[in-house]
C-alpha cells in the first residue's frame, strides 16, 4: 500500500515554506551588486576544491555509483554558472527596446521547490542555488533518499554562505528524510518546481498543479563521418563515455561511423581504452544490464567496465575503460542496447552514405531519447548542416564531447546548467538549458510608438485583391 503524508510531514513542509518567504522578503529590496556577491559567496563555499571533493567523493560513496576519483571535477560546472549569473542582470529593468517601447523588469518566481538526483547530490544544489538566489528566490531542496546526507551537508554550506554576507540562511533548506508523500506535497505547495532526475520524478511534477521545470531522457547518438579526425573523435568518445562513469544522461551511447573509416575508428577507440566485445559477450551483457521488464540493472549502472563485465559473467582486461558492442541493424523497442545506458558502455554502427546515417538516427531516436542531444564529428558543414535539420534534439555538439559539452562549458556558447530542457519532443515545456532566466517572471512596460501598420499589400503580397470564395 503506497505510504500518505502524514501530519508531522505536511507540518513540516509549511513551517520551510514558511521560512522561505520570510527570507526572500528580507533580500527583496536587494541591489544587483549585493546579489551578485551573495551568488560569488555561494559559489566559493560550495565549490571550492576541498569542500566540492569531499562531498562529490560522499556523494559516490553514499549512493554506490558513479566515479569517485572524477566527479570532483564537476565544481567547475558551479564556476560556470557563477560566470553566467555575473553576466545576467536579475533585478529592476533588465532588457530595454527603445525601438518598440518596451522595458522589461525581472521579478522572482518565489519558492522553489528542487528535486535532487542521486548521481548528482553534490553539484545539482548549488548549481540551481547560484542562480535562483540571484533572481531573489528560496529554495527547498527535496534530495533522492539514498543520497540524501550529501545534500543535506551541501545545503548547510550554502547556508553557511548566506551567513558570511549577512543574507538569511533559509533562502536554502533541504529535506532531511524525504519521502515520495513529502516531495509531492512540496511541490503542490511551492510556485516553481525545478525537476532533475528520471521519469517518474519529471511527471510527478508535472502532476503538481504548478508550473515545473523538467528534463527528458538521454541517449545521445553520434555521428563521425569519413572527414573527422579520427583521434580526436576517439578522444572526445572516452571522455564523454567515461565521465562519471557514464551516469550522464548525455554521455555518448550510439556512434554511428562511415564504412570508409569504421574499422580506423574502432581501432582508435581501442587506443583509448575501449573493449569490443564479442556476440556471446554482448548476450551476456544484456541479461545482466536490464531485467525481465526491461529495467536498468542497478549492479552495472555508473561502473567501471571491469565490473559491468563480472556481472554479466566474463572478465576484461584492467586498462580498458569502456565496453563497446556492435549493434548494426539492431534498432528497435526490442533491441537494448540502441537505448540508454547509463553506464560505460557504446554501441556501434555504420552507414554507407550520410542518408544511411540520417535514417539511423531517425531508428535510434524512435526508440527513445528524443529531445535530449546528439553529436556529429565532421568538416564537411552539409552533413553538420543535415543531421540539425533532421535530428529530433535540443542540442548538437559539433566535434566536442557531449557530456562536457551539452550543459555549458568553457570552450562553447550553451548557458551551464544541470538540467537540459528536451522541449515538446521529450515532454518538456522548455528546448533551453535552464538556467536563471527559467526561475524569473517578467513584467513588462509598454510605451506607445510611432505607428508600426503596414500597407495591406505588403501585408498579403501576391494574395491581395485576388478573388477568393
Amino acid at each position: 500500500m503506497a505510504k500518505e503524508l502524514n501530519e508531522d510531514e505536511k507540518q513540516l513542509a509549511a513551517d520551510m515554506m514558511a521560512r522561505a518567504r520570510a527570507a526572500m522578503a528580507e533580500i527583496e529590496d536587494w541591489s544587483q551588486k549585493d546579489l551578485d556577491r551573495l551568488s560569488q559567496a555561494i559559489a566559493w563555499y560550495a565549490g571550492n576544491e576541498k569542500t566540492f571533493t569531499r562531498l562529490a567523493q560522499q556523494g559516490v560513496d553514499e549512493s554506490g555509483i558513479g566515479d569517485r576519483e572524477g566527479r570532483p571535477a564537476k565544481r567547475f560546472k558551479i564556476h560556470m554558472v557563477l560566470r553566467d549569473v555575473l553576466r545576467t542582470p536579475s533585478t529592476g529593468a533588465v532588457e530595454v527596446d527603445e525601438a518598440k517601447g518596451l522595458v522589461k523588469y525581472a521579478k522572482p518566481a518565489g519558492v522553489i521547490a528542487s528535486l535532487i538526483p542521486m548521481t548528482n547530490p553534490a553539484m545539482t544544489p548549488p548549481v540551481t542555488g547560484v542562480s535562483s538566489v540571484n533572481a531573489r528566490n528560496a529554495i527547498i531542496f527535496s534530495p533522492h533518499p539514498r543520497t540524501a546526507q550529501t545534500t543535506w551537508e551541501m545545503t548547510e554550506v550554502m547556508r553557511a554562505a548566506c551567513r558570511a554576507v549577512g543574507a538569511p540562511e533559509d533562502l536554502f533548506q533541504a529535506i532531511r528524510k524525504p519521502s515520495i508523500p513529502l516531495t509531492q506535497h512540496l511541490m503542490e505547495i511551492a510556485d516553481l518546481t525545478l525537476a532533475t532526475g528520471g521519469k517518474p520524478m519529471v511527471k510527478a511534477a508535472y502532476s503538481s498543479g504548478k508550473p515545473a521545470y523538467g528534463v527528458g531522457a538521454g541517449n545521445s547518438s553520434i555521428v563521425i563521418d569519413e572527414t573527422a579526425d579520427l583521434d580526436i573523435a576517439a578522444a572526445n568518445t572516452r571522455t564523454s563515455k567515461t565521465s562519471d562513469f557514464g551516469s550522464g544522461c548525455s554521455a555518448d551511447g550510439n556512434i554511428i561511423i562511415q564504412k570508409s573509416v569504421y574499422a580506423d575508428m574502432v581501432k582508435a577507440l581501442e587506443a583509448e581504452g575501449g573493449y569490443l566485445c564479442s556476440e556471446e559477450e554482448k548476450q551476456m551483457l544484456e541479461a545482466a544490464m536490464w531485467d525481465e521488464k526491461g529495467n536498468r540493472t542497478f549492479p552495472t549502472i555508473a561502473c567501471r567496465p571491469q565490473q559491468t563485465a563480472k556481472v554479466a559473467g566474463f572478465e576484461i582486461p584492467e586498462d580498458r575503460k569502456f565496453l563497446m558492442v556492435e549493434n548494426q541493424g539492431q534498432i528497435g523497442p526490442e533491441h537494448k542496447f540502441c537505448k540508454e545506458k547509463l553506464t560505460t558502455l557504446m554501441a556501434l554502427y555504420h552507414f554507407e552514405t550520410f542518408d544511411d546515417a540520417l535514417d539511423t538516427v531517425s531508428q535510434i531516436y524512435a526508440v527513445g531519447g528524443k529531445g535530449h542531444s546528439c553529436g556529429i564529428y565532421s568538416h564537411n558543414d552539409e552533413n553538420i548542416d543535415r543531421l540539425a535539420r533532421l535530428a529530433p534534439v535540443s542540442r548538437m555538439m559539433v566535434r566536442q564531447p557531449q557530456s562536457k559539452a551539452n550543459a555549458g562549458a568553457w570552450t562553447n556558447g550553451m548557458p551551464m546548467t544541470s538540467s537540459l530542457g528536451c522541449g515538446i519532443w521529450g515532454g518538456n515545456i522548455t528546448n533551453e538549458n535552464v538556467t536563471m532566466k527559467h526561475m524569473m517572471n517578467y513584467t513588462w512596460v509598454s510605451r506607445p510608438i510611432a505607428e508600426d501598420r503596414p500597407s495591406e499589400e505588403e501585408l498579403f503580397g501576391e494574395f491581395f485583391g485576388t478573388d477568393v470564395i
